[in-house]
């Protein structure tokens, strides 16, 4: 059976794997964890942050506590990721609503890029209206990327096409996170995996809706960070507001952030970016609820420090 609550930071799916089990997990635990690996591990990968914004470090699992569907559950491992590799997908709108942004996105994604990559960092880049281009795979070269930006924004057509199914609408932003969570970020184990957005969040055309979005991204660990570009004159339409609302949902659900490009700095917003990925806690349990009947389960992480704000996806299907 597919496990589908396994995660880069899990540490079943790293024994499994043949991978190093994590220095923080003592070698009984591990034993622990080997012996009860036919049991559904539900693990969760999260930051933690202070009222004005700065990541809290240093937190010890005796710092942490876990509901499920409000019932208490016990922590079975617990540990830190600041040094795992990323691989991070760039989705970019070159729909006509973002037309007059599409410079400004180039801009911002060579900002975001020299920001928080790494030599054993991996990115893709998906471009989408009614076709998903996939404009660069997985590279660690930010010049490869700008590149085939560049040439897109230019007019070429002569990329790899995700998905092609037929659509009506011009905007099919589900579809793009979607594939780009199946075809590229579920494959990349033992990797941070991130969705970065750069869009208005409208959606006409998509074969798939919000929840198998937001679903993908669950069950494939995958952080969401929503990059907003919204013009001011536009705001107060219900398309506008849609599309916030959308970009919101993607990014709370999933445990990521979502701004507004045009009202932050989108400098330190970046730096944020790459600090949240490179300081995760992640912790893993078996549900005391042993059915594994569909339902989703909503999961609660919370503090000893109510002030703090712990950023984590939702929860999980029990299937």
């Amino acid at each position: 059976m597919k496990n589908m609550f396994a995660g880069p930071g899990a540490a079943l799916c790293l024994l499994l794997a043949g991978l190093a089990m994590p220095s923080t997990v003592p070698a009984q635990e591990a034993s622990e964890v080997i012996l009860k690996s036919e049991v559904h591990l539900a693990n969760f990968t999260y930051s933690v942050r202070r009222p004005d914004g700065a990541l809290v470090k240093g937190l010890t699992q005796e710092d942490f506590q876990v509901n499920e569907d409000g019932a208490p559950q016990k922590i079975a491992f617990f540990g830190k990721e600041q040094d795992m590799p990323l691989t991070l997908g760039l989705v970019v709108d070159m729909s006509d609503s973002q037309s007059h942004f599409y410079k400004r996105h180039r801009k911002d994604i060579g900002k975001f890029l020299h920001s928080i990559l790494r030599p054993n960092d991996q990115v893709f880049t998906i471009c989408f209206g009614n076709h998903l281009r996939l404009t660069n795979d997985l590279t660690a070269n930010p010049d490869a990327v700008m590149d085939g930006l560049e040439r897109f924004d230019h007019g070429e057509r002569k990329f790899p096409e995700f998905a092609a199914e037929e659509r009506e609408g011009g905007t099919a932003l589900f579809d793009a996170v979607y594939h780009g969570i199946h075809e590229r970020l579920a494959a990349a184990q033992g990797r941070r995996r991130a969705l970065i957005l750069f869009t208005d969040g409208e959606e006409n055309s998509s074969a798939h809706d919000l929840l198998d979005a937001i679903d993908a991204a669950r069950e494939n660990d995958t952080l969401i960070y929503a990059i907003r570009y919204t013009d001011e004159k536009e705001r107060s339409t219900s398309n506008a507001r849609k599309g916030m609302t959308t970009l919101r949902h993607l990014a709370l659900e999933s445990g990521g952030q979502d701004y507004d490009a045009l009202h932050v700095n989108l400098n330190e917003v970046f730096d944020q970016i790459a600090e949240d990925l490179r300081s995760l806690y992640y912790i893993g349990y078996h549900s005391t609820n042993r059915k594994r009947d569909g339902s989703f389960r909503r999961v609660q992480i919370t503090t000893a420090d109510s002030t703090y704000t712990v950023r984590a996806r939702t929860g999980y299907y029990a299937r």
